[in-house]
Parts: C-alpha cells; sequence; structure tokens
C-alpha cells in the first residue's frame, strides 16, 4: 500500500497537496506497522511449549487428552511465515471419520516444518489418524499436532483403531478452502478501507482550509 502511495506521488500530490500528502505517508506507515506488528505477535512460536517423543502415550491416555480426534485425508497444506523467519503449516483434512471433537466434513489442523519445531510430516494425499489439541505452540491458538502424539499414517494405526472403535462420520458438510481464502482478502480489505477513511477525512480538511 505504501509502495502505491509512492508509485502514484505526484497524483497525489494533485489531490491532496504538499502537507497532507506527509500525514497520508505518516498515517499508511503507521498502519502498516501495526499490520506487520500484528503478523509478526501472531505467528511467533511458543519458545515454552517443547515436545516429547521420549515414549508415546497409551491410545486410551492419548484419547484422554486430545480435543480432537479423527481421520481423514490431506487435501491442501498452506506454509505460514513470520518475518522473523519462523514457519508452521495449515493442514486441510477432508474428515472421514471422528471419535472426538469433530463434526465438520473438514478441518484445519497446524503443525510446525519438522525440523526440531517438532511438527509433524503431513503429505498430502495420504491418510492420517489425526490427534490434536488447542495449542498456541505456533502462534495463535489453533488445533495443534505434533511428532509429540499418537498421530500417524492411518494404514499404520491399526493398534490405536482396534482400541477406538468405530467412529462416526461428520455430520455437517464444509468448504474450508473458500473461507481461508475470503480470511485473506478481508484482511486486505480492511486495510484498504482504513486508507480510504484516512484519505476522506484528509480531503475534508482540505476543503475546510480552502
Amino acid at each position: 500500500m505504501l509502495f502505491l502511495v509512492l508509485y502514484y506521488k505526484n497524483t497525489l500530490k494533485k489531490m491532496f497537496g504538499e502537507i497532507e500528502m506527509i500525514y497520508l505517508k505518516k498515517i499508511i506507515a503507521f498502519l502498516a506497522f501495526i499490520f506487520i506488528g500484528i503478523f509478526i505477535i501472531g505467528s511467533f512460536p511458543s519458545v515454552t511449549n517443547a515436545c516429547s517423543i521420549a515414549e508415546l502415550p497409551s491410545v486410551e491416555e492419548q484419547f484422554k487428552l486430545s480435543k480432537a480426534v479423527f481421520s481423514g485425508e490431506v487435501v491442501d497444506i498452506k506454509e505460514k511465515k513470520s518475518l522473523k523467519g519462523y514457519t508452521s503449516k495449515s493442514v486441510l483434512f477432508e474428515v472421514t471419520n471422528t471419535w472426538k471433537g469433530v463434526e465438520q466434513s473438514q478441518i484445519i489442523i497446524t503443525t510446525g516444518q519438522g525440523d526440531g519445531d517438532c511438527g509433524y510430516n503431513f503429505i498430502k494425499g495420504n491418510e492420517y489418524l489425526v490427534y490434536a489439541n488447542e495449542s498456541t505452540m505456533y502462534g495463535a491458538k489453533s488445533l495443534v499436532s505434533t511428532i509429540g502424539n499418537r498421530t500417524d499414517l492411518l494404514s499404520s494405526a491399526q493398534k490405536d483403531l482396534e482400541v477406538l472403535g468405530e467412529g462416526k462420520s461428520p455430520i455437517e458438510v464444509v468448504n474450508l478452502t473458500d473461507k481461508r481464502n475470503r480470511d485473506l482478502i478481508y484482511i486486505w480489505a480492511t486495510f484498504g478501507v482504513a486508507i480510504c477513511i484516512v484519505a476522506f477525512f484528509i480531503l475534508i480538511r482540505r476543503k475546510k482550509l480552502n
């Protein structure tokens, strides 16, 4: 946004005047600073949430500790990288069976890159049995799954499935792919509206001075 202001500098000068342009650039820079700050805070991983893989809990214990337990296919993986260089993954699942905490046909799980951050290496197209908990381990609070729990390929989770029994099908059909795209649009739209409001008040102020 600041780049656009600089690119159309001469045009904007004619609209607002030299003094108003200075105020406009300062306000836009301030809004950009706030926006970036929120992004950094939201994507900064918590260093207090180290995972331990010395010994996995039993199926019964893992089920009790988990907020969500389900099986499903990975349909999309998006990486989220902060300006500090920390990266996490947002993994979209098509749910086939649920045992706990999941009623919708799709769900998003957050995990790390797997490079020392306890992230699980989910692969698009594979089916998994997933145990997840609400956590701020990778930034904003979300459902998180790591190598520190019993999450595994569905084909390798026979022991867990025997203990869990028959799961249930999700009862609500949703499309979270569209939701993720809409969320990104809303963020930029909000920023754009803020700039328009600032520009509007500068125009009003200029008319009053004239």
